[in-house]
């Protein structure tokens, strides 16, 4: 009974520093709690397009395959797209879950994230005994979590995660592009360029964009025709007469 009064939880672990992006999910594993997987989204701040969440589990032993893992935004696309199929052949288990602008405009941007988190965690092949996820604590995960602000510079779980959701967002948006051209999807993905905002004014927004964003309203009241606004008015004027 001593030693169990001594003991701390959770036990405590030296930090390698010299473990580069594995530290973290390292010092889990000598803890007893893994395996960890790590959780990221992409597509959170574009107008346009899914928000596609993804969970990783990597081994507790680092691959030289996987030694320029980063944060997504700070690799290539070339660099994303080799590591991809890498990052699925040797992950313990990867879910990768979109969430549609329609499911966004319903529950809200983070809402549909932390929710989009948990479906992740939960279609994973194996349980994790721990999940390190970027930035946002989610609530509701059947294990313990951590939130890592910059995570997918930090840990390499969810660098993988990170990537796997980029690619996966990234190629959704060209084939977009095909289907929908005009707005630039293949080249800015959705976001706020100059030339997409330019589109949207010219061509209004698609059935893809996400008309809880106020530039997407904006361009939908811009191009409504000026005798409907006035019919819409007079009727309602008249009808509270």
């Amino acid at each position: 009974m001593k030693a169990v009064r001594e003991q701390s939880w959770p036990p405590r672990v030296v930090m390698r520093r010299a473990g580069g992006l594995r530290t973290l999910e390292s010092a889990l594993h000598r803890c007893g709690l893994g395996p960890v997987a790590g959780v990221d989204e992409a597509g959170r701040g574009p107008s346009a397009g899914p928000l596609v969440v993804a969970a990783c589990v990597l081994g507790p032993r680092a691959h030289d395959a996987l030694a320029g893992l980063d944060d997504s935004k700070k690799l290539s696309e070339a660099t994303r797209e080799a590591l991809y199929p890498v990052i699925t052949r040797l992950a313990a288990a990867w879910s990768v879950v979109v969430v549609p602008a329609a499911e966004i405009d319903a529950i809200g941007i983070h809402v549909a994230n932390i929710e989009g988190m948990r479906r992740a965690v939960a279609g994973l092949g194996r349980n994790p005994g721990y999940v390190l996820t970027d930035g946002f604590r989610v609530p509701g995960l059947p294990v313990p979590s951590l939130p890592v602000i910059g995570g997918d510079g930090t840990a390499a779980c969810i660098a993988a995660a990170s990537v796997l959701a980029k690619v996966t967002r990234d190629r959704m948006m060209v084939e977009l592009d095909q289907r929908v051209p005009g707005y630039g999807f293949a080249e800015h993905k959705g976001y706020n360029t100059t030339r997409h905002i330019e589109a949207l004014r010219r061509l209004g927004p698609c059935p893809e964009h996400r008309r809880s964003w106020r530039n997407v309203r904006d361009s939908e009241v811009a191009l409504t025709p000026a005798g409907e606004i006035l019919a819409e008015v007079t009727a309602g004027t008249g009808g509270a007469a």
